[in-house]
């Protein structure tokens, strides 16, 4: 799954042609045909609709001027309803073309005045691919509504729903900025399962650099840290984009909904900090492979300098009574003493292994009192 939605977003960016005109629109290849829900409420009235065209969904919020409005739009497969979004709610063509090119970074935007225009990214791990699954969010916001578009059916914002649906919280009764608050703090809160998970595939992976280092380890740890690169590149721009919100006007942010965007700020800084510590366990990681595979091979060539030092004057000896210097001249019968006496003895041969057994025996015992054998 996650895979494929990579290769989505990459198509969508490839989708874009150079040189056209600011604020093209176009529709993605392989863009999923929009669905219409739509939350409207107030504090004595709650309905939930999944509406079977924009026409209807339009027609709902005006009949309903003095309710709360959630416009949720999944899907971006009609050029109409793009063109017919930036008329009904006067959205701007490069607003919408940011939406419709879903890889951007997340930002804040002000128009016409007390208009929001917020872009987030929100995230899912896959357990199988080890990657990240990141989706955009954007958001628009009015006197009595708050719209979002995403390209996905799915999204991680049933938890805030299912608030709304049951009353609980003061969500009703807030102005409608304090859903836009809502909507980006669920999206924050998703990070933390996302960060959890990564902290356990970093204990996996230190079981098995420990264990059983391998390449496909190695090349699994650097997968990792480029995917906390990529994270570390949404969770910045979210922290700036949070900031801006807390120093925009009264009138756009209330004082009163300050405290809540200030708890969502120091949620992005949380979050920076997770990364970081999570991106310097990786480059840890690395360093534990080098020098588990470096001990290893330390470990390796130490048997092999064992083994040669065993054979070395095996070898030697071995050499020696392979020379074959007869000690009796065949031809004359004349006996030459300084030849090798031990090629005629009588149990030469059982007493030279015996020997060179011996001599084994020893230099392993040596070894053992150097403690060479203590770290095998």
């Amino acid at each position: 799954m996650a895979k494929r939605k990579h290769n989505r977003s990459r198509n969508k960016i490839l989708d874009r042609k150079a040189g056209s005109k600011p604020g093209h629109l176009y529709v993605p290849t392989n863009a999923y045909a929009p669905r219409f829900f739509l939350m409207s409420f107030t504090d004595e009235m709650f309905e939930e609709l999944e509406l079977p065209s924009y026409a209807e969904l339009l027609k709902k919020v005006n009949e309903r001027p003095d309710a709360r409005h959630w416009i949720d739009i999944r899907g971006y497969g009609d050029l109409k309803l793009l063109e017919h979004l930036m008329a009904d709610f006067s959205l701007h063509p490069l607003h919408m073309e940011d939406v419709i090119n879903d890889y951007q970074r997340p930002k804040v935007e002000d128009f016409q005045d007390t208009r929001l225009f917020i872009i987030t990214r929100m995230l899912r791990w896959s357990t199988e691919q080890h990657s990240l699954d990141d989706v955009q969010l954007s958001l628009f916001t009015g006197s009595n509504y708050v719209l979002t578009l995403q390209s996905d059916y799915d999204d991680c914002l049933d938890p805030l729903r299912e608030r709304i649906r049951i009353g609980k919280g003061i969500i009703r009764q807030r102005p409608t900025m304090y859903m836009v608050y809502a909507i980006l703090d669920v999206v924050l809160d998703y990070y933390f399962p996302v960060m959890g998970e990564i902290s356990n595939y970093l204990d996996d992976l230190e079981i098995k650099v420990l264990q059983d280092p391998t390449k496909r380890t190695l090349s699994q740890i650097l997968d990792l840290k480029g995917e906390l690169v990529k994270l570390r590149r949404i969770a910045w721009p979210e922290r700036d984009k949070m900031n801006e919100i807390l120093r925009m006007d009264d009138d756009i942010i209330p004082d009163s909904l300050d405290v809540y965007f200030r708890d969502a700020y120091d949620h992005t800084v949380q979050l920076i900090d997770l990364i970081d510590n999570h991106k310097e366990m990786t480059s840890s990681l690395v360093e534990l492979y080098m020098s588990t595979v470096s001990n290893h091979m330390n470990g390796i060539m130490k048997v092999l300098t064992i083994i040669s030092s065993i054979f070395i004057p095996l070898s030697f000896i071995a050499g020696v009574y392979g020379m074959n210097f007869s000690r009796e001249n065949p031809e004359t019968g004349k006996v030459y003493p300084w030849s090798m006496p031990e090629l005629y003895q009588p149990y030469a041969y059982p007493s030279l292994l015996l020997f060179m057994f011996l001599m084994v025996v020893l230099q392993l015992y040596f070894f053992y009192r150097k403690g060479w054998f203590k770290s095998f």
